[in-house]
């Protein structure tokens, strides 16, 4: 397994991994309504805009992207950041991987300038992130009108 920063050419693979995750994965915790109308913010063409204002990391085997992951700054900020679009295609999910990708996050400059991290969480990734050392922001364990759970950790 290496990681590495995305590249334009990677969008469309990175967007099938998405899809492919939140059609497999995410569904048991959201509606197919739901799940449709991100895959329409998942797109190659948002992929790219997506790593134009982050820092972008794939995770590949052999030569295959099997996970993916940002972080940026949270709302122009210099002294917060947020990790966008962690993603492990589901087949390979129990093996490292998501770990792999917080770790990279974690050395990125956008996470060690930062003094406070947030996650956007998926219902789905919650007790991943928990499990990688994030809690509840202001300790609200329900999902916002997003459908998300924001998490953080402070340095």
């Amino acid at each position: 397994m290496t990681v590495r920063r995305f590249l334009p050419k990677d969008s469309k693979e990175v967007s099938d991994l998405i899809i492919k995750t939140l059609r497999e994965v995410s569904i048991k915790d959201y509606s197919a309504e739901y799940i449709e109308n991100l895959i329409q913010r998942m797109q190659p063409e948002n992929i790219l805009k997506r790593a134009e204002h982050t820092h972008f990391y794939v995770v590949c085997a052999v030569d295959r992207i099997v996970g993916c992951g940002a972080i940026g700054p949270f709302w122009g900020k210099t002294d917060e950041s947020s990790f966008f679009t962690v993603f492990v295609l589901p087949d390979h999910q129990g093996r490292g991987i998501g770990r792999k990708i917080i770790e990279t996050l974690e050395k990125d400059e956008y996470y060690l300038r930062a003094k406070r991290i947030e996650i956007p969480a998926s219902i789905t990734a919650v007790p991943f992130y928990i499990k990688m050392g994030y809690t509840y922001k202001n300790g609200i364990d329900i999902p916002d009108g997003e459908g998300l759970l924001r998490l953080e950790k402070f340095r």
